[in-house]
């Protein structure tokens, strides 16, 4: 089996373009990874995530561990062909979400105790259990399971998370051992504090691992902070493995994390947002909802070739989300994820070509103009 392997192909600034090869499929990067939360993209079709420019999902070890069952997964032939899609999946360990639960979890040395959000059934996620469910799974690339504090946070909570998490990173490598065409990311954690994201980033180097994540962040503290910590924590992982910036986030959020050198993100916000009837455009974000586009015979976007801007109108999508019938959901999705990949894109043009910062004060001056002006 072929193996994995990230290649650099262009840097401008600190922006990188390269190419992630797996056995699956290649991964170009920079890469937006939609969310495909329990093996499907929230109203979308496989097919039409990929015609959007997708090269990789993301999928949650939390929620399939629940439901399904990842052992049920496996003995369906595996997440790849349960939810029809032969391209590369990446799977988050499941310790983002169980962080979350708050009062129905017990965190020990060991990992975590939780209280199931469906029906109050006991389980219990480690490193090596997080290691096993996404081993059976499937998962092309598979994340260290590690602990994830909300923000703010003081620096000694930041520093106990952290350390737990360089501990599980660590146990995490040895439980995934050696699997031939199958990547391990090890996270960085240490929220906002520099002095705890540099020991983190030691400690990840000297375990090693096949790409690297830059966690904690998007999680309470706003984008100033995190373009803070973004401005210095990308260099402090290795230049020659892909670095990830997990659950970011929206499109000015993006073109400042690739600026910053990151290579890889994923983010529910452009399916969430379609379901809710927002859309993400070149000129800022459309509320479909709003009654002043029930008259309006023009695409969401003029520029777009999606197929809700190429063949339906701001006054069919208000009506159909209004009514509440599902192909609202399904247009507005599809705009959103292929804008986010229109803009990846865009960028690794600009990084080939070297004219990012051009670009980028394209990508800036089309969302200050706003939206279409009046009819």
């Amino acid at each position: 089996m072929a193996g994995f392997s990230f290649t650099l192909n262009a840097t401008d600034g600190k922006a990188r373009t390269g190419v992630i090869s797996t056995p699956r499929g290649d991964i170009r990067t920079p890469a937006f990874m939609p969310v495909g939360t329990a093996a499907t993209v929230k109203a979308m079709l496989p097919e039409s995530v990929r015609a959007t420019g997708a090269d990789i999902l993301l999928g949650n070890t939390y929620h399939l561990m629940l439901r399904p069952g990842a052992e049920r997964v496996a003995r369906l032939g595996g997440l790849h062909r349960f939810m029809n899609w032969d391209r590369p999946i990446l799977t988050d360990s499941g310790g983002f979400q169980v962080m979350s639960l708050a009062d129905l979890r017990k965190l020990t040395e060991e990992g975590v105790t939780f209280a199931s959000h469906i029906d109050g059934s006991r389980h219990v996620l480690s490193p090596e259990t997080s290691m096993e469910i996404q081993r059976l799974l499937g998962s092309d690339i598979v994340m260290a399971f590690d602990e994830c504090p909300a923000l703010p946070a003081t620096h000694a909570r930041q520093a106990e998370a952290m350390r737990l998490s360089m501990r599980w990173a660590q146990r995490s490598r040895d439980a995934f051992g050696d699997r031939p065409g199958h990547a391990l990311f090890g996270i960085m954690q240490g929220g906002v504090e520099r002095d705890l994201r540099e020991e983190s980033a030691v400690a990840l180097r000297g375990i090693g691992f096949d790409g690297y994540a830059i966690g904690g962040l998007a999680v309470g503290e706003g984008q100033e902070a995190m373009f803070g910590v973004l401005d210095y924590a990308p260099d402090l992982l290795p230049e020659d493995r892909p670095r990830y910036l997990m659950g970011v986030g929206k499109p000015d959020d993006i073109v400042g994390a690739v600026l910053r050198g990151v290579d890889m993100m994923d983010c529910v916000l452009p399916s969430r947002s379609g379901r809710t009837g927002q859309a993400f455009t070149r000129h800022g974000v459309v509320n479909i909802k709003n009654a002043r586009h029930a008259d309006d015979p023009r695409p969401l976007d003029p520029d777009c070739t999606c197929p809700a801007c190429s063949a339906y109108s701001r006054g069919y999508l208000h009506h159909v989300y209004r009514s509440g019938e599902i192909i609202a959901s399904m247009l507005m999705t599809w705009h959103n994820l292929h804008y986010f990949q229109e803009i990846m894109q865009g960028m690794r043009d600009a990084i080939a070509a070297g004219t990012l910062a051009a670009w980028v004060d394209g990508f800036h001056a089309g969302r200050a103009a706003g939206d279409l002006p009046p009819l």
